[in-house]
């Protein structure tokens, strides 16, 4: 054996060598290189954390199977990207795709069965070689470990978006919304919060679907403010036991003891949700032979409370052109006319709490200014451009906007709905006699957060003029509402729960073909993407051919 071949063989000796080394500490020594630009298949630490938790074995179906147009073929592509993540960091987690309407002889039958189980679909146009064609798809996966099943959404339809944005915002919603999914799944220990009741505060029928959404992550309590007419340290010594107080559109006064329990429990780090009417109006109050309502203050005695801590929330209510209409009786039935008392609220983003939901619904809503202290603020709530506020008290009618509305009046710009206030707050009985005379009474308080929203109905979300709505949706703007969504936000960052409030807010860029370009010019983005590559290829054989038969020619 001459030289060269022993040289050539000792380095492919060295090289396999070094592959079976490699090989081998690849085993133990793990790393990943997410080179995207926006980290899109990098997980969050939170969502790493979630993943960890999982002890027993977890299997997600994704309905989302089977030949689909290009942008939805590239969420399928992305949703299998982020779950192959999943799977690195936890061997337990298994997925599977499904198209459910595969099979022809049991189309109806499975679709039945995705109805039942709460799955709704979504029609879709396929565009192939030209041709349109109406397709039917359910995007929707589930997930399922020992005896608990979670749904989870894959798809967003946010209200005045196109088809690629709402796709590109459901890719940025896949690892909340998986992540989301295993926490309900394997959450062992619960926050506790309280829902106040004793003022009048929003019956539970018309907040059930938020309570029940709650209950997957937290401990609930109804916890009466009546008893603090007995022995007031016991009622504040036991709402300190709940990590987050939520009051839900109280329509009765406040007393100054039931104000000096709230506060002194904010002063000692306790986190609040208030969602306020600052005026009584009401659809059903329309109902009379005259269809109108005197709209009033309703004093529910915390306007010095709010101003302390740095917000007001104003006697007034806000029209909006962006509003959501009512029905009204008419010969031919019911009609939706125009409404500016509801509006319907697109979020700035500015903040995790609001990033990637849809349109919010309020209704009969007031205006928040916010004061100049040491509590830092943010708007996570305002009204659109067109926009303005009605002085109070002001007679309304169900008939006014009948072919009145003047846009040109909808002119003061964004009115403020909701603040987020957090940091140490000062007692509103500072350099006052106080009520109540509790043990260790703080003027400076630890650090906190809460959560001020100037319309008590935002929590009814289930219902528009009074009534249920079909699987949620506006009749009138086929639209899913985001408060369920936006709620849960807030609580969960009110409840230090960042995490996932977090993982919501990523950004994921996707970079779409122009469709109308493409089937434009459907013959030359074949020749470019097909044979192109081909000629290339074709030229780099003949070119390589020669120099090979050059080379031994020699």
């Amino acid at each position: 054996m001459d030289a060269r071949k022993q040289k050539n063989l000792k380095q492919l000796g060295l090289v396999a060598a070094a592959l079976i080394v490699i090989n081998f500490a690849g085993s133990y020594i793990f790393k990943r290189f997410d080179m995207t630009d926006d980290k899109r298949y990098t997980l969050s630490e939170a969502s790493i954390k979630v993943i960890e938790e999982v002890k027993d074995p977890l299997y997600i179906d994704i309905f989302l199977g089977g030949d689909l147009p290009p942008e939805f073929k590239r969420l399928q592509n992305e949703i299998r990207q982020v779950l192959e993540e999943y799977q690195v960091y936890n061997s337990n987690i298994t997925f599977n795709f499904v198209d459910p309407l595969a099979e022809e002889e049991d189309v109806q039958k499975n679709i039945q069965e995705m109805y039942a189980l709460g799955f709704s679909p979504t029609n879709i146009d396929m565009t192939r070689k030209g041709k349109k064609s109406l397709i039917q798809i359910f995007p929707w996966a589930i997930a399922n470990m020992g005896q608990k099943s979670v749904r989870i959404p894959l798809l967003v339809n946010n209200f005045m978006t196109n088809k690629d944005d709402n796709i590109n915002k459901s890719v940025q919603l896949l690892e909340y919304n998986f992540s989301d999914a295993i926490t309900k799944l394997a959450i062992t220990s619960k926050k506790k919060i309280a829902v106040i009741k004793g003022n009048g505060e929003m019956p539970d029928k018309y907040m059930s679907d938020f309570l029940i959404s709650l209950k997957e992550y937290y401990v609930l309590g109804e916890f009466n403010l009546d008893s603090v007419r007995g022995d007031k340290q016991r009622t504040l010594d036991n709402l300190e036991r709940f990590d987050l107080a939520i009051i839900a559109k109280p329509t009765e006064a406040f007393t100054d003891e039931e104000k000096a329990v709230f506060d002194q429990y904010i002063m000692n780090g306790g986190k609040t949700l208030w969602m306020v009417d600052r005026v009584a109006a009401d659809l059903d109050s329309l109902r009379n032979a005259q269809a109108t309502t005197l709209a009033i203050p309703r004093d529910i005695n915390l306007d010095d409370m709010f101003f302390k801590y740095g917000v007001r929330v104003n006697a007034n209510l806000v029209q909006d052109l962006l509003s959501t209409p009512i029905t009204v009786q008419s010969a031919n039935g019911e009609v939706p006319v125009d409404w500016p008392f509801s509006p319907v609220v697109r979020s700035r983003e500015n903040h995790p709490i609001n990033k990637n939901i849809n349109i919010v619904k309020l209704e009969f809503a007031s205006q928040i200014d916010t004061l100049k202290n040491n509590i830092k603020k943010t708007v996570l709530l305002e009204s659109s451009e067109q926009s303005k506020t009605v002085g109070i008290p002001a007679q309304i009618s169900l008939y006014e906007f009948v072919n009145k509305i003047n846009p040109s009046q909808f002119n003061k710009g964004n009115q403020t709905l909701g603040v987020l206030l957090e940091g140490k707050f000062t007692s509103v009985y500072e350099n006052r006699m106080k009520p109540v005379k509790f043990r260790n009474i703080l003027d400076k308080g630890k650090e906190t957060k809460m959560i001020v929203i100037a319309d008590g109905d935002i929590v009814n979300y289930k219902y528009a003029n009074k009534k249920l709505l079909t699987e949620g949706i506006d009749p009138w703007l086929q639209q899913n509402y985001s408060n369920r969504e936006f709620l849960l936000n807030c609580v969960n960052y009110l409840m230090d729960d960042e995490g996932l409030v977090k993982i919501r807010g990523k950004n994921v860029n996707l970079r779409f073909l122009d469709a109308k370009k493409v089937q434009e010019e459907y013959t030359t983005t074949q020749i470019v993407t097909i044979g192109l590559p081909l000629l290339i290829l074709g030229l780099f054989g003949l070119v390589f051919t020669y120099l090979r038969k050059r080379a031994y020619a020699k």
